[in-house]
């Protein structure tokens, strides 16, 4: 059985991509009734009962609140997953002893079986069970805010831009629906059309742009208007946090 300590997004993302009943704890949000609503299973008061009914345990609790949880479970033998953003794999050795610890940075897209999951090394033992939620990266633990800047956080930066993107359609005289629904089949048949020439923008770029004509004027504009310098800033702002203690969204700066 499958557990989730913390039924947020994330943990919801990836049990509905897991697409199984799972067992669920939260911190009286209802959440966790809410998610074994829809996938089955069962949402517990206890996270000591979730680990002892559970073999496999994803952590989707605060940083902050590793040692509390941790203290009241029984996790020898279980394969803990965390996916507590900087929480390193030494503190949840520390924390979970017993255990056969694991540090993930997925993103939203897991929901769909479409996402991609950052591994730390050496927990390459989660892998069977993380591919079945999109594509499975191993890195160095020293690389994993890089995954968070690379894959955890660009939903939300790519929402941004189709954002942007519909709105100028919009702007000039489209309706908002067929807007939406061209520029989004766009971006995912691009992504696909990217991929299969084997990760080679320019080679799409110089396929759909005539010199001096509508394309090469429009990707002009962008980059006057510092596209690239706006996604290296938003990768700087992504990682100066990262290594900011954890304050459950109050940022330290001293």
């Amino acid at each position: 059985m499958i557990g989730f300590v913390g039924a947020g997004n994330m943990a919801r993302a990836i049990a509905r991509g897991l697409g199984e009943p799972v067992l669920a704890t939260d911190s009286g949000s209802g959440r966790a009734a809410a998610l074994v609503a829809e996938l089955g299973g069962e949402a517990l008061t206890s996270n000591a009962e979730l680990f002892r009914h559970s073999d496999v345990v994803f952590l989707g609790h605060r940083p902050d609140q590793l040692t509390d949880v941790a203290k009241g479970v029984d996790a020898d033998s279980k394969l803990v997953i965390s996916m507590m953003g900087p929480t390193t794999v030494a503190e949840l050795q520390a924390a979970y002893p017993g255990a056969s610890v694991v540090r993930i940075m997925p993103n939203l897209p897991v929901e769909l079986g479409r996402g991609v999951v950052a591994v730390a090394e050496g927990g390459e033992t989660a892998i069977p069970i993380l591919e079945r939620l999109g594509l499975v990266i191993v890195l160095p633990e020293a690389q994993m805010n890089l995954a968070t800047a690379t894959a955890g956080v660009m939903p939300a930066l790519i929402a941004v831009l189709a954002e942007a993107a519909i709105d100028g359609a919009v702007c000039h005289g489209l309706d908002v629906g067929r807007a939406r629904d061209m520029f989004l089949h766009t971006l995912a048949g691009t992504a696909e059309l990217i991929l299969k020439r084997g990760g080679d923008t320019l080679a799409v770029r110089r396929e759909v742009g005539t010199p001096g004509e509508s394309t090469v004027r429009g990707v002009a504009a962008l980059e006057r208007n510092n596209v690239r310098t706006a996604f290296m800033d938003a990768y700087h702002d992504v990682l100066t946090r990262l290594s900011m203690p954890y304050t459950g969204g109050v940022v330290i700066t001293r």
